[in-house]
């Protein structure tokens, strides 16, 4: 079986606003390495990604910090661009697909070697899979990358989650509780995000030209799935990630992601 080259999109544009920090989250400390550097290993080690879109703020790429500190410094083989934030973390997705479609267009996409992987024979071209993972997640592992690859080789959409473990309340503009979810039918979502290209492609594109009905409709879109759901009227696959998943985002994140490695299992 061939496997269909498989792009990893990593977000490393935000700030250190929640983190309460002047650094950047994804630059902070994390065990003597910078936060950002534990999801680009997982994929620079992985044998499902092929190569990977780095997307980080503008101010530090124009100045050199992300080819210098980071790809240089770890030896990141597997990124083969650096493109710019945007406003918004939709934003960002788009601008790394247009550079992954500008690539296909000048037919500067490399053909893998053959055998990489798990034995099947890589192919390039625009029929491949989009991984979108938040580079603020540190605890990717190649087994949640191969159930993604997995599920999404069948079913073309899918995304990393957990079921929740707490009860969830939705309340009113006066946070008084006005329902109370099943918790069998709720899951935390993570990432990665994954999806074949040509739909996610699409997807982006509608976005970008109805982006702004959609603001005035008041609708908000938080992630890539919910980019496909609404415009490409495609369900969304939920593939099991794990309870240490999770998104660095606050100084608390910090101290449970120090706990984590610290206790080891594999980081």
């Amino acid at each position: 079986m061939k496997k269909k080259r498989c792009t990893a999109i990593v977000l490393a544009a935000g700030s250190g606003r929640r983190m309460k920090s002047d650094v950047a989250k994804q630059y902070l400390p994390l065990g003597g390495s910078p936060l950002i550097w534990y999801a680009l290993h997982a994929i620079e080690e992985s044998s499902v990604i092929d190569d990977c879109i780095l997307v980080a703020c503008q101010e530090d790429i124009l100045n050199g910090y992300v080819e210098k500190e980071i790809v240089e410094r770890f030896g990141l083989h597997k990124i083969s661009s650096i493109v710019p934030g945007g406003a918004e973390r939709y934003d960002s997705v788009y601008n790394a697909l247009r550079a992954m479609a500008k690539a296909a267009a000048e037919g500067e996409e490399k053909e893998p070697a053959v055998g990489t992987g798990s034995g099947r024979t890589l192919c390039g071209g625009g029929d491949g899979y989009v991984f979108i993972h938040d580079g603020a997640r540190p605890f990717l592992t190649e087994e949640i990358l191969e159930r993604c690859l997995a599920e999404v080789e069948r079913s073309g959409a899918c995304v990393a989650g957990m079921p929740v473990k707490d009860t969830i309340k939705i309340v009113d503009e006066n946070c008084y509780a006005k329902q109370t979810p099943d918790r069998n039918t709720l899951w935390q979502i993570q990432t990665p995000q994954v999806f074949e290209r040509t739909l996610i492609t699409e997807a982006y594109e509608r976005l970008m030209r109805e982006k702004e009905s959609l603001t005035a409709a008041g609708v908000k879109i938080t992630d890539d799935a919910g980019v496909v759901e609404l415009l490409m009227d495609r369900p969304v696959k939920l593939v099991e990630g794990s309870y240490r998943n999770i998104k660095v985002t606050t100084p608390e994140d910090i101290m449970v992601a120090e706990a984590f490695l610290e206790a080891g299992d594999g980081f």
